[in-house]
């Protein structure tokens, strides 16, 4: 009987070592040449299938080359800043073609109407499964497909209506005018100076999506800007490494802090939202921030509904598209901040046809 049982556990492990060894050389080689095949009969081109890392190596080296070398902003802006994707269009003249995130391929469409066709036909058209670390970071409206995709968008669109976001201008205005002022003082000390923009219009940003998503919770809502930058470069160093499965789940110093930093942002949001909802069954006024108009869109849908919890959303999903807005917002209207201010100090012309146009609607 002794026999018996050790040689069915030996059948067991060698089995189970087998299927598993299965599922990692499908994962690692098997499925993406197969991939591979069915893209190149429909006529893309790129580059060939590498083992595990796909084109990762080459993207990482080619963003450290470009990046090590002064920027020409009088230039093309695409081999600074995707300098790999730039490449492929190049080479293959600007016709669709393939790429590899590790064992994952990418299809580049630049086609106007394959675009036009994939746009109209979104839910022929599944977006790319996240790295699980992205979770960290974000989900919401941005990676939900289909019915849960409608309900988002219908509940949120209210909150990003003209006359809505005009309510936000003081609060604009306010984040503003604190930078300006810094300036002025560093300037009135030394006279004139040399002045790295960047810092201050990123933490600017920060600030104003803090006030505009929060308002009376600003300082909160600062802590939870701070958290979420931390959070980014942690994620974005990840996805940009081959992800192995299982690997979140070790107590490594980095996916330790990673789960702090979820926690106590998920803590923050959800007494802030707790409180609103308090204060809005207790018949108050809706704030004009953007999570008072998520929260009352929401309340309103569910009532049309016969208070239908399915239909509206949840405090967790409401927290996930919190924190959407926070990244899809901040380092963006930075970025795009700095741009128009090279190109306004890189062309007199337009500096001095901009000022005239505020000149003429804000007056003095």
């Amino acid at each position: 009987m002794e026999i018996s049982l050790a040689k069915i556990a030996i059948f067991i492990v060698l089995i189970t070592i087998l299927r598993l060894g299965w599922i990692i050389l499908n994962w690692v080689w098997i499925r993406p040449k197969r991939l591979e095949k069915c893209l190149r009969e429909q006529g893309l081109q790129g580059n060939s299938y590498k083992l595990l890392f796909g084109d990762l190596k080459q993207i990482l080296k080619m963003k450290d080359q470009a990046r090590s070398k002064p920027i020409n902003v009088a230039g093309d802006i695409l081999p600074r800043v995707i300098p790999f994707h730039h490449q492929m269009v190049e080479n293959y003249g600007g016709k669709n073609c393939l790429m590899w995130i590790g064992p994952t391929p990418m299809v580049i469409v630049m086609n106007p109407e394959e675009i036009k066709d994939i746009f109209n036909n979104l839910n022929d058209f599944q977006k790319t499964p996240k790295s699980p670390f992205a979770k960290f970071l974000m989900t919401g409206l941005l990676e939900h497909e289909g019915e849960k995709w409608t309900k988002h968008r219908k509940i949120m669109n209210p909150a990003f209506r003209l006359e809505k976001l005009k309510q936000m201008v003081p609060a604009f205005y306010d984040c503003c005018s604190q930078m300006i002022d810094e300036w002025k003082t560093l300037v009135t000390k030394e006279g004139s100076c040399e002045l790295d923009v960047w810092p201050y219009l990123f933490n600017m940003s920060g600030y104003v999506i803090s006030q505009a998503a929060f308002g009376s919770s600003f300082e909160e809502g600062r802590r939870i800007f701070r958290l979420q930058n931390e959070q980014a470069k942690y994620t974005v160093k990840l996805l940009f490494s081959v992800y192995i499965p299982g690997w979140r789940f070790l107590p490594t110093k980095m996916n330790k802090r990673m789960k702090e930093i979820e926690n106590e942002v998920r803590v923050i949001l959800k007494g802030i939202i707790n409180k609103r909802e308090k204060a809005m069954k207790e018949g108050e006024v809706t704030k004009d921030d953007l999570l008072g108009l998520l929260m009352e869109s929401n309340y309103r849908e569910i009532q049309e509904h016969g208070n239908n919890q399915k239909v509206g959303l949840s405090i967790e999903e409401i927290i996930e598209e919190c924190k959407l807005f926070y990244f899809a917002g901040q380092e963006t209207t930075a970025a795009l901040l700095v741009w128009t201010m090279i190109l306004l100090c890189r062309n007199q012309n337009w500096q001095a046809k901009a000022r005239e146009e505020v000149m003429q609607v804000f007056g003095g």
